[in-house]
């Protein structure tokens, strides 16, 4: 292991279920079936690609055509989702999204500022009225930079009701992914794995013991998981941090020129730090593609300049290429016929978005919306879904279809909406459910 983990100041926690929702430690880890069980639908392999910090508005604001406000209900493409609106609610004008402005500029989105910017859902202080706000908070990206991203949504279906499950962070939203609820606030702990040690020094590491994820109930149930995080392999063979590749602009051995342990939110649960039959480089992934050893469900994760996290000198179209070479990849295979690929961004990264985040349904409110594109032989084509939708819906989804039955953890998976109106019944075999 890198000389980067291992810390006396870390801790064991596993103290943090909220009092609206059961421990997720509590639920039990059922054996629905033998490890040969087919899932439910004809999904079954599921690889979910999860990208940095941008909104619905900051990639689709331009794609989509209906009237701001006007609330469609029809599901055919771009004239049924909402444009973004000429000029915030401020009348600050977007600025133009391009390589070099996400490179220059990461908004703040603590939780604290992204409370200020939505403003009760007026969406109003992004450009101005909070000490946060900054005119490059409102911005929107050309179709000659996420083209590609617009591209899959004219070919395969689009959700514009998916919602941050939080305000605030990546970590803390990432963390919806695993357990379907809430762990910590913002980025304030990272997990104790290798690579801890090359980021943010003075944050705290804990990790969580006796709490079952997703990951643990898949396992039970006989399906393979893997996650895939890009630089885990040199992260985990350098003695301190690893080089930054040739290619990152910033240059140096830290995020985001290398395996970010806080993005990878299995790490911070006892039974998956650094377990090799779990964790992967993003590089095992095209292995195991090619190799017919590609798990049921997958996580990806690359490393930060190219997952396109706005500032330290990250470009948008390097990721954008990076997720386009999967999507291929997997088409190109055996497994194109067989698996869906969902592709989210962690949170909204303190972007403006116009549309004010639905009510929350426990103590931790809503964040703005971020894009879900479902892709792949399973995905309806061309449409654009209006359900209200989060990282506990892809829970939902998983639990559905590999283990017969949702709601396992006892969190938000049991309350979310399920993923199926993005889902073609005819080449599912069996409706996913809306609900």
């Amino acid at each position: 292991m890198s000389a980067c983990g291992g810390d006396p100041s870390s801790t064991v926690d596993a103290s943090w279920a909220i009092a609206d929702a059961p421990a997720a430690d509590a639920a039990p880890i059922i054996d629905a079936g033998p490890p040969d069980a087919p899932p439910v639908s004809a999904i079954k392999h599921v690889i979910v690609i999860v990208q940095e910090n941008h909104t619905f508005d900051n990639y689709f604001g331009r794609w989509c055509t209906a009237a701001p406000g006007s609330n469609p209900t029809c599901t055919a493409g771009p004239s049924c989702c909402e444009a973004a609106p000429a000029t915030d609610p401020s009348g600050a004008t977007p600025v133009t999204l391009d390589d070099a402005a996400n490179a220059g500029h990461d908004p703040d989105h603590s939780k604290t500022c992204e409370t200020a910017e939505i403003n009760g859902g007026a969406m109003d202080r992004y450009a101005s009225g909070a000490s946060c706000s900054s005119p490059q908070n409102v911005a929107i990206a050309p179709a000659s930079v996420v083209g590609p991203y617009q591209a899959l949504a004219t070919s395969y279906a689009l959700a514009d009701r998916y919602f941050q499950p939080e305000i605030g962070s990546s970590s803390a939203n990432d963390m919806y992914f695993t357990v379907a609820k809430h762990v910590f606030t913002d980025n304030e702990v990272k997990p104790d794995s290798n690579g801890a040690g090359c980021i943010a020094p003075t944050t705290p590491r804990k990790t969580y013991t006796g709490v079952t994820t997703i990951a643990d109930l898949l396992i039970a149930h006989g399906d393979t998981f893997a996650f895939y995080a890009q630089g885990y392999d040199a992260m985990l063979a350098a003695t301190f941090c690893p080089a930054a590749p040739s290619d990152c602009p910033l240059g140096l051995p830290t995020t985001p020129c290398d395996y970010d342990p806080s993005d990878v939110p299995f790490e911070y649960f006892a039974q998956f730090i650094d377990d090799p039959a779990h964790m992967k480089d993003l590089n095992d992934l095209a292995t195991d593609l090619d190799g017919g050893t590609l798990p049921a469900v997958s996580f990806v994760k690359g490393v930060g300049y190219k997952n396109e996290h706005p500032g330290y000198g990250t470009k948008l179209t390097p990721g954008i290429a990076q997720v386009q070479g999967i999507i291929d990849h997997v088409a190109s295979t055996a497994y194109g016929s067989d698996t869906l690929i969902l592709v989210t961004w962690d949170e909204g990264g303190g972007f403006w978005d116009h549309v004010s985040p639905p009510a929350p349904i426990d103590q931790y409110p809503y964040g703005t919306r971020v894009p879900l594109l479902a892709i792949g032989h399973f995905a309806r084509q061309g449409v654009v879904s209006h359900v209200q939708l989060e990282h506990s819906s892809v829970v939902r989804f998983l639990e559905w279809n590999f283990l017969g039955d949702v709601g396992q953890l006892g969190a938000r998976d049991a309350i979310v909406h399920n993923i199926g109106s993005l889902l073609d019944p005819a080449k599912t075999g069996l409706a996913v459910p809306v609900d």
